[in-house]
């Protein structure tokens, strides 16, 4: 067992040090598909936006008949299955940004028994130099996949709007 007199001594619950936060979020179920090959992670996304548009279309069909207005039919169960693919990828999101901002900062706010005990960590200049080295080579690249994502997935809400006005 380290001494708080040792450089490396951490007195964060391993569950709540930022790196160990990152491990878990890199093997959970959602946020494990920002890591994935493209292709899978394209795969992924398609999933849920097929998803998305099964779940929508009686509603949209409600609105809009199939028959007498098949181009927006297709527009509201897109604009719809879109919607639910932005919530999904606003959760992934979220997940990596607030293990970015956990990594790259220079305290840790932990709990040691309960939320009424707040404690705060100084990072010893190794650990921060640790931590800031996974967000630049590892978490960086991860949400810049996620910021174009979410980017593609604006331009084609858009688009849809677009039509649907014109129309």
């Amino acid at each position: 067992m380290m001494q708080e007199s040792s450089p490396t001594y951490c007195p964060v619950p391993l569950e709540q040090q930022p790196v160990n936060e990152y491990e878990i979020l890199k093997e959970s179920w959602l946020c494990c598909w920002a890591t994935l090959d493209f292709w899978l992670y394209v795969r992924k996304l398609l999933g849920v936006l097929l998803l998305g548009a099964l779940l929508i279309a009686p509603i949209a069909a409600a609105s809009f008949s199939p028959m007498k207005k098949p181009v927006f039919f297709v527009l509201a169960s897109g604009l719809g299955a879109m919607l639910l693919l932005a919530l999904v990828l606003s959760r992934i999101l979220l997940g990596w940004y607030y293990i970015r901002d956990r990594l790259q900062a220079d305290k840790v706010i932990y709990e040691e028994s309960g939320w009424y005990d707040g404690q705060v960590w100084k990072k010893p200049p190794e650990i921060l130099t640790r931590d800031r080295l996974i967000v630049a080579y590892q978490v960086n690249p991860i949400l810049q996949r996620l910021k174009t994502t979410a980017f593609l997935l604006v331009g084609l809400l858009s688009l849809d709007g677009l039509i649907w006005l014109a129309l």
